[in-house]
């Protein structure tokens, strides 16, 4: 019996053992790398995968941070964040039309769902320019409507301010189509040019939500 008991023990002890070296060894990293430039000992490390046919190497944290890609915004960036924010607040002021003019309901819920996904959109931008300033000297993108691609004129907002029921309804499927044709346009620019993850997030989701809403415009028309 203590015989046992005795053979027990040596087996969960070696267990424990062999479950802790398997802790510890996470926790430094799992050092399977070629270890010549890794962390220091004791530290935190993280391990970047090899080339087909290399070894994985061991970094610290700091040599981690430094082979990151370097996404700083470039003058592509700002002018799209700039000009996005004039294209939707005019999207917006659209919108802001259909309660009191349309007549079919399937255009007051798309100029619903417009303000609600466009009016935060705004908002992020917002607080993307605060954080990405423009260097010093740099000239600003302004707002010139003529060089953002869908934009209405002001006669055709007068126009569309003016409409009542049905005319109103195809007047602004038509320019709510042209608007969105030209911030899709403006988004794939700034993913071809633009250098910024958080840009390149923005007008992918411009791109995704505003395709969708062209296909359903165009099938309401």
């Amino acid at each position: 019996m203590d015989m046992a008991k005795g053979s027990l023990h040596r087996t969960t002890a070696a267990a424990v053992a062999a479950v802790t070296a398997g802790i510890c060894l996470a926790l430094t990293g799992c050092r399977a790398g070629d270890g010549g430039d890794g962390a220091k000992d004791g530290g935190a490390a993280v391990i970047a995968p090899g080339r087909p046919g290399e070894k994985s190497r061991t970094l610290s944290p700091e040599q981690a941070a430094k082979r990151q890609p370097d996404d700083s915004p470039n003058a592509a960036d700002r002018a799209y964040v700039q000009h996005m924010v004039e294209h939707h607040r005019q999207a917006l002021t659209m919108s802001a039309l259909a309660p009191d003019r349309a007549s079919a309901d399937g255009v007051r819920r798309l100029a619903e769902r417009i303000s609600a996904a466009q009016q935060p959109e705004i908002g992020a931008m917002q607080k993307w320019l605060a954080r990405y300033p423009a260097p010093s000297g740099a000239p600003a993108a302004g707002h010139d409507h003529g060089a953002m691609p869908g934009m209405a004129t002001e006669q055709q907002l007068r126009q569309l301010t003016e409409a009542r029921g049905a005319d109103f309804d195809r007047l602004f499927l038509t320019l709510m189509t042209a608007h969105h044709e030209g911030a899709v346009k403006m988004a794939g620019e700034a993913l071809a040019g633009g250098n910024n993850g958080a840009v390149e997030e923005m007008a992918n989701e411009v791109v995704a939500t505003q395709t969708a809403e062209i296909h359903r415009m165009r099938a309401m028309g």
